[in-house]
């Protein structure tokens, strides 16, 4: 029965948005993962699966910003989802949605009234038998817009990494540098400026 309950707020959810929101940001085919949170209530804060049983322990934190880039936004929901460790977007085999295809390892997040979020995660892998640069997934829902999708958070130190990994920059360079901690967890830093590089915004 629960199942059910949450299936319909997501549908409901979904339907509400896509029919009051202004569309941004082009083609986006999965952007409406975003919603697949069900009745969760969304912190500034989230833990990703995996986490606490990996060696790389990250937490990756910024503020969003409004597109002037200096006001805080609050109410922004953020979407993550990545590989594990072998280069997959694993399944537990009950996956419903997009679950299906972005896996378990994702996580929502909702930025407090100075804008802030953070979440703790671990470092993905490339796709297997590739050299595409790790990165993890990021969408974004802004008040007033549908989700959009901008660019993935890459990692400076990855080798696959191409230089002009991104040329357009959709809500600020996702590009991060981790450092090591005292107590050996890797953080990072990411400002978010809404509307930046995001066609019809």
């Amino acid at each position: 029965m629960r199942l059910i309950s949450i299936a319909i707020i997501t549908i409901f959810t979904i339907a509400c948005s896509t029919a009051q929101d202004r569309r941004v940001g082009g083609r986006c085919e999965g952007c409406e993962a975003l919603f697949e949170y069900g009745d969760r209530q969304l912190d500034a804060t989230d833990t990703l699966p995996g986490f606490e049983a990996a060696k790389e322990k990250i937490k990756l934190s910024g503020t969003v910003y409004k597109s002037d880039g200096k006001t805080p936004a609050e109410n922004v929901i953020i979407y993550v989802y990545q590989t594990d460790q072998k280069g997959i977007y694993p399944k537990k085999g009950n996956e419903t949605g997009w679950g299906k295809r972005h896996g378990y390892i994702r996580g929502w997040m909702k930025t407090d009234a100075t804008g802030k979020y953070s979440f703790y995660t671990f470092r993905p892998a490339s796709y297997p038998n590739t050299t595409v640069a790790q990165h993890i997934h990021i969408t974004v829902k802004e008040p007033g817009l549908i989700p959009y999708y901008i660019d993935d958070y890459n990692f400076a130190d990855d080798p696959n990494l191409n230089e002009g990994h991104s040329s357009n920059h959709r809500g600020g360079n996702g590009l991060v540098k981790l450092k090591k901690s005292d107590n050996g967890l890797l953080t990072a830093s990411r400002d978010i400026i809404l509307g930046k590089h995001i066609p019809g915004y």
